[in-house]
């Protein structure tokens, strides 16, 4: 990106995400599928392969010391009642995430239980870093 080269998988366009920020749920599920519009608006574009692919979360993270380290990460802000998170999210919910091996997918995702610890460490992240306060 430095140099203004931008590689992106397919359906990571930033164009195409800003669009369908627009598009409402039911057309986003076209034809029965995730993805479905876009799916089908890339028809004819992309290798049926990688149009009809199953969605897969980025990163992959099977490596049992990935899920280690995020853990220990999480558990460092779980403890701390004054993480920003805690604005957000049940402490309860967020400490059984810890305990739990979370094989269910969260947020109609494809995450388990590493994916979704990172997620919560990087929003806590994002929290911290431009102090933003949630009013619920």
């Amino acid at each position: 990106m430095y140099n203004g080269l931008e590689v992106r998988v397919p359906f990571c366009d930033h164009r195409i995400a800003e669009y369908l920020y627009s598009v409402p749920w039911e057309m986003k599920e076209y034809m029965g599928m995730e993805k479905g519009l876009l799916r089908e608006a890339v028809k004819g574009l992309l290798p049926e392969e990688v149009r009809m692919r199953r969605k897969s979360p980025y990163p992959k993270t099977h490596n049992p010391e990935y899920r280690a380290i995020v853990s220990k990460i999480l558990k460092k802000i779980a403890d701390n009642n004054d993480s920003p998170i805690y604005e957000l999210v049940d402490s309860a919910a967020l400490k059984k995430l810890l305990n739990d091996e979370f094989s269910e997918p969260w947020y109609g995702q494809l995450m388990t239980g590493p994916q979704t610890m990172a997620y919560m460490i990087q929003l806590n992240y994002w929290l911290e870093k431009y102090r933003v306060k949630v009013s619920v």
